[in-house]
């Protein structure tokens, strides 16, 4: 019997925007899956179920992969596709394995000859770098940065001293309620010419996107809202 694949199924990451941001390929292929591997199944079970390609939601199979998962469960998980049935992943928001515990399982599915496959959907952290202007060809990802005001700043401006470096744009996201928080420690460890980008809701009603020296955001401070954000910088 051969097996069957993996594969790794973006979700929106504003809502309501599932056939703005999932191309009609995507929903072919899910039709394949009734086996899936989710951070949190209620979210997961809405998610699919908004999409209206199933009969019955109650019909698909769910295990929890999440940054707990050990690495011995995984084998359990995969029984499906040893038995020649697909496995999805679904991540949060966005796509598995990119901020996601989903690299895990990927990893498991190389390691026993399963076939991945990528399907095509939004990723905040590529959207907000495309639109930001900054270096595309040598760029970072650090996801969040330390809370304790002290730590954040000093990881800030060794982050600013690499990007100075090696020429590298630097992208980091965080909570929303933390976004003006962060926005007060980069103003106060940045240097005035290092270009900042705030990108927010990517791809939702309230999207923001905008880049200028901070020099320029410090002479017209904004108050940020409570929207999931992406922060870059280059200096």
């Amino acid at each position: 019997m051969s097996t069957g694949h993996l594969f790794l199924i973006p979700t929106i990451i504003s809502e309501g925007t599932e056939r703005e941001v999932i191309p009609p390929a995507g929903f072919e292929k899910l039709k394949l899956i009734r086996h899936f591997l989710a951070e949190d199944i209620r979210t997961a079970r809405r998610y699919l179920s908004s999409l209206k390609i199933y009969e019955s939601i109650e019909s698909l199979n769910f295990s929890i992969l999440d940054k707990d998962t050990q690495g011995e469960a995984l084998e359990k998980m995969f029984a499906p596709v040893f038995s020649g049935n697909h496995l999805g992943i679904l991540s949060e928001s966005g796509c598995p394995g990119i901020a996601d515990p989903g690299a895990m399982a990927v990893s498991f599915a190389h390691q026993k000859n399963i076939k991945v496959i990528p399907l095509v959907g939004p990723s905040s952290i590529l959207l907000a770098l495309m639109a930001s202007g900054l270096n595309g060809q040598q760029f970072a990802f650090h996801g969040y940065l330390p809370i304790e005001a002290k730590a954040c700043v000093q990881k800030i401006m060794t982050l600013e001293v690499e990007s100075t470096a090696k020429n590298q744009t630097q992208i980091f996201i965080e909570t929303p309620y933390r976004n003006n928080q962060l926005l007060k420690n980069l103003m106060a460890s940045l240097r005035s010419t290092t270009l900042l980008c705030i990108a927010l809701d990517l791809t939702g009603k309230n999207e923001f996107i905008k880049t200028q020296s901070v020099r320029e955001w410090k002479g017209n401070p904004p108050t940020l809202p409570k929207e999931p954000a992406v922060i870059l910088f280059l200096s």
